[in-house]
């Protein structure tokens, strides 16, 4: 058990059923959600990956811990997720959130985690914590009219939900996007459950060699029925044309068609016209909770071969502090403390620089971080590609 006094609140990480009980009360109010509600989702998230925070015995707040890890350059790098973070409503900027949050991060080091990703309601809080935008999450919208892709060069095959076929393929997609999440169970719960009605699943192509999948849910609306795309994979041209033919073939019953990917979306690029628009947008947020692990566990470009000298400030994690060299060749990085300290940058700097959402010559416009040109061309090459997203929230 830990339990970590700063000025009146008291941190622990051994929650007990009346703890959760309490904690489930004040996420209902956050978020506007009933008590069966929150109860499905502590049971889900399960009792011990919650942390509390207490002043004078009665838990005043709370989060999950969704222990889980993320692709970075074709690697998976240990990731813990931070959910449901909740404070009730009359301990509300005394520094509760603050307190939990930094307890928890502390928490994570001792663990041995490389990094944390959550999605943030307000950045100011988590920027105070280190955290820093690493990558996106956009939802799309295209009328089902307008798809016009007719040609269906494979076969679909309804298949139960709990399939474990999913899990094989989702990973052979996922390990070539950068934050893609190597999924824990409440993520695929989420994928699995529907809100209301019925979930669909279909693997596109044979049984024996599939070469991606669909899970939709639809939904009736005021201006139209909706079909929800939960969760797809594509891994061959044929099955993107054959992802879009199988949705056109709903165009009698189904108005519009929803679907989460990148920014710069390539499934998109198959239709006839621009006429898939972005229906929104949010950026999720990075921390680096250990600097040596994150960057000697995470891939990187198998055809360069260079080297890195970082100078970092962490306020809260002290063990990140320092001057680090990272040398990188054959797609994997080495650390090793010590160098000459050519890039400047704080913990909130590295993250955004170790996603490559940002190019170091941005982040330097932005103020994150500073260095010489030597030092900003290797970051460049370390540190580029595709820009990060991921379909999933928690």
């Amino acid at each position: 058990m830990v339990n970590v006094m700063k000025s009146e609140f008291v941190y622990s990480n051994n929650c007990n059923w009346e703890d959760a009980r309490q904690f489930g009360s004040i996420l209902g109010q956050c978020f506007l959600s009933s008590p069966d509600e929150e109860e499905s989702w502590i049971e889900l998230m399960e009792i011990e990956n919650l942390r509390v925070i207490h002043r004078n015995k009665e838990v005043i707040g709370g989060l999950a811990v969704v222990p889980m890890a993320q692709w970075w350059g074709a690697k998976s790098v240990e990731m813990t997720g931070i959910a449901g973070v909740g404070i009730a409503a009359e301990y509300r900027g005394t520094g509760a959130a603050l307190s939990l949050m930094q307890q928890t991060l502390k928490e994570l080091y001792i663990k041995g985690i490389a990094i944390s990703v959550l999605y943030p309601t307000t950045q100011r809080l988590y920027r105070k914590l280190g955290y820093e935008q690493g990558g996106s999450f956009y939802g799309w919208e295209a009328s089902a009219q307008s798809i016009q892709i007719r040609e269906q060069p494979l076969p679909m095959k309804a298949v139960p939900t709990d399939s474990q076929i999913f899990y094989e393929l989702y990973e052979k997609q996922a390990k070539n996007i950068n934050g893609h999440l190597n999924r824990a169970k409440p993520i695929w719960h989420r994928i699995m459950t529907p809100d209301k009605g019925s979930i669909y699943a279909y693997l596109i192509g044979s049984a024996e060699e599939p070469e991606g999948y669909i899970i939709f849910s639809q939904h009736p609306a005021e201006d139209g029925a909706i079909l929800r795309v939960r969760d797809w994979v594509v891994l061959t041209n044929a099955a993107a044309q054959t992802f879009w033919s199988f949705l056109n073939n709903h165009r009698s019953q189904i108005d519009k068609i929803r679907w989460r990917s990148s920014v710069i979306d390539h499934l998109a690029l198959l239709l006839p016209e621009q006429t898939a628009k972005i229906k929104f947008m949010q950026c999720w947020m990075l921390r680096i909770i250990n600097v040596e692990k994150a960057l000697s566990t995470r891939g990187y470009s198998s055809g360069i071969e260079t080297e890195l000298h970082l100078e970092i400030t962490d306020d809260l994690i002290p063990e990140n502090n320092g001057k680090f060299i990272l040398s990188v060749a054959k797609g994997s990085g080495k650390i090793a403390k010590g160098g000459k300290g050519e890039l400047k940058l704080d913990i909130r700097g590295l993250a955004s620089l170790y996603a490559g959402l940002f190019s170091p010559q941005q982040l330097k416009l932005a103020g994150k971080l500073d260095g010489t040109e030597n030092s900003l061309a290797n970051a460049t090459q370390i540190f580029s590609g595709t820009s990060p997203w991921m379909m999933d929230f928690f």
